[in-house]
């Protein structure tokens, strides 16, 4: 069995091969450049292998070099996660979870008092954001999102079917009998989905009604408060404002509601094998899957 090489013989390799350069790997890991090429040479010596090929003012991985930087590159790689993750699990314990707004104020918020609960120990940290999770470049453990439930190498638990159906005060219902009545009202929209008024007065059979008129809000939950205000009639989705219907804050004018089908809301999490378990994650997928519908 060969032996290992030294590991600073190793970390220069990794260095260098990165960098393309004695100087730069130097100032990288605050040695002089005669030390970063000793253990270069040590290293080669140690293999019996050409790395590297020294041209005018740069340095260049041979074909075997390249080979063995990469599975070095992989293992060092493999190395500063552990290392991260030892410090994340040696301080308190912390999930963090990544969804868009008004799901995370309308949805998440009043359901994680329940985790919360059943895990005392485990801080939720939250961000707020409509693109879905890069579990690869970004510090995040879970998120929700908008689709079909179908994202390649990831794992999903429904969380609710996305409904729309115009929601207002119900002062403001009693004059609404038929959706015709809308033409008369302030229609109030949401400016990330500006297209859910004519989805759902498509599906009610009306064409006669502009829907670029009305107020627009940035985000769901904006025009929701605005609908509990009396500003005019919302189109909402329905798992978002059930509490206020529960409650009879706001009412449904009419018995049509649009399923959006292939925009529902899901857990998403990074596959089992993508990163060593953790009790945090371990705990969050089975109470998400306890959520889920």
């Amino acid at each position: 069995m060969t032996a290992l090489p030294p590991l600073n013989a190793l970390r220069c390799f990794e260095v260098v091969g990165r960098l393309g350069s004695i100087t730069s790997a130097a100032e990288e890991l605050s040695v002089t450049p005669a030390a970063v090429s000793r253990q270069i040479r040590l290293l080669e010596e140690h293999l019996g292998l050409r790395l590297f090929l020294r041209q005018h003012r740069r340095i260049v991985l041979t074909t075997m070099g390249a080979g063995y930087h990469a599975d070095i590159a992989r293992l060092f790689g493999g190395l500063q996660r552990a290392t991260s993750e030892l410090g994340e699990r040696s301080r308190r314990r912390q999930f963090v979870i990544k969804a868009p707004h008004s799901v995370a104020m309308r949805w998440l918020l009043p359901r994680l008092s329940g985790f919360h609960r059943q895990y005392p120990d485990i801080d939720v940290k939250l961000h707020t954001a409509v693109d879905p999770p890069d579990f690869e470049r970004e510090e995040v453990d879970a998120g929700i999102c908008m689709g079909d439930g179908r994202w390649r190498g990831l794992v999903s638990y429904k969380l609710m079917v996305n409904e729309l159906l115009p929601v207002c005060i119900p002062d403001k219902c009693a004059r609404l009998r038929t959706p015709a009545d809308l033409k008369g009202e302030i229609l109030l929209h949401t400016l990330a989905r500006p297209d859910y008024w004519e989805i759902w007065l498509r599906a009610a059979g009306l064409t006669e009604i502009d829907v670029s008129r009305g107020l627009r809000y940035e985000s769901s939950a904006l025009a929701y408060e605005a609908a509990l205000e009396g500003y005019g009639v919302a189109i909402a989705q329905k798992p978002l404002v059930q509490k206020e219907l529960d409650e009879g804050r706001l009412v449904a004018p009419f018995d049509l509601t649009v399923d959006l089908g292939a925009q529902s809301y899901y857990f998403v999490l990074p596959p089992e094998d993508y990163r060593r378990p953790s009790p945090e994650l371990t705990q969050f997928r089975a109470w998400a899957e306890s959520c889920a519908i």
